[in-house]
């Protein structure tokens, strides 16, 4: 009897391990293939120089009526100091993609399934409402605006002519005028934010703040954004939580009880 029991434990384990594995493999599958489409889409409309130009002037006008357009001061800054320069570089490639596939991981393996599915609807509905806007109001970034208009950036991550600028621009992949808004800043607000709630050490929350803090200046400093496109990833990544949280809230059940009543309903029998 015992032994009896003994294998159909280890059957039942088995069985469960082999589901475990297939839903970790679904959804890892459908979180690349969400980030592929996302920067195939993203990278699918580029030929639109005269207006990306037109509309990142005109955001230069809007920040100086604002009285902040401190930008060309932050990418002189960096360029005269190289330390700065390296600093900032790594900042805005490493604590972008590679960071937040970093902590989907922890988050997913290790206890935190919850959080996780908030956070990855939140990345993926943001994402996707930012692809809108790349379509309708394609905006040239400071590093692409040419000198004869007097603004002077320097593209530090293209001078520095390292792993990360190579990686950024490869074809299709790439759409230089998708600035507004700018989701490395909005995705570091996502990402700081499930770190502060899903952690309750010092250190990890400390991190979750400092995160988008160091990309905001990562941006700016690097001519990759101005200072309004990062408001508007704040903006968009705040939409892209609130999606989250109403699937959390409704949509979820909502589709399980669609899905219950899909496998419940009776067979039709064939027309006679």
């Amino acid at each position: 009897m015992a032994i009896e029991v003994s294998a159909a434990s280890r059957r039942f384990v088995s069985a469960v391990s082999r589901n475990r594995a297939y839903r970790d493999a679904f959804e890892v599958a459908l979180v690349a293939l969400a980030f592929l489409l996302y920067f195939l889409v993203r990278g699918s409309v580029v030929d639109r120089d005269a207006e990306a130009l037109r509309n990142g002037l005109n955001i230069v006008d809007i920040e100086r009526a604002l009285g902040f357009f401190w930008e060309p001061r932050l990418n002189e800054l960096a360029v005269d100091h190289r330390v700065l320069e390296q600093l900032f570089n790594g900042i805005y490639f490493w604590l972008d993609f590679p960071l937040i596939v970093a902590v989907g991981l922890w988050m997913y393996f290790f206890g935190h399934r919850h959080e996780y599915t908030v956070a990855r609807d939140a990345v993926l509905a943001s994402g996707a409402i930012a692809l809108v806007v790349y379509h309708l109001f394609p905006v040239m970034p400071p590093r692409l605006v040419p000198l004869e208009h007097g603004l002077g950036f320097v593209d530090t991550v293209k001078e520095s002519s390292n792993f990360s600028y190579q990686a950024q621009s490869a074809q299709p992949f790439v759409n230089p005028y998708a600035a507004v808004p700018s989701l490395h800043f909005g995705w570091q607000l996502l990402v700081g934010g499930v770190l502060i709630w899903t952690s309750s050490h010092w250190l990890a929350r400390g991190l979750g703040v400092a995160m988008p803090v160091q990309q905001l200046a990562a941006v700016v400093f690097t001519a990759n954004h101005y200072i309004l496109d990062a408001m508007a990833g704040a903006v968009v990544a705040l939409m892209g939580l609130l999606v989250a949280m109403a699937l959390q809230r409704w949509g979820y059940a909502a589709a399980r009880r669609l899905a219950g009543r899909v496998l419940t309903a009776p067979a039709r029998s064939p027309p006679g």
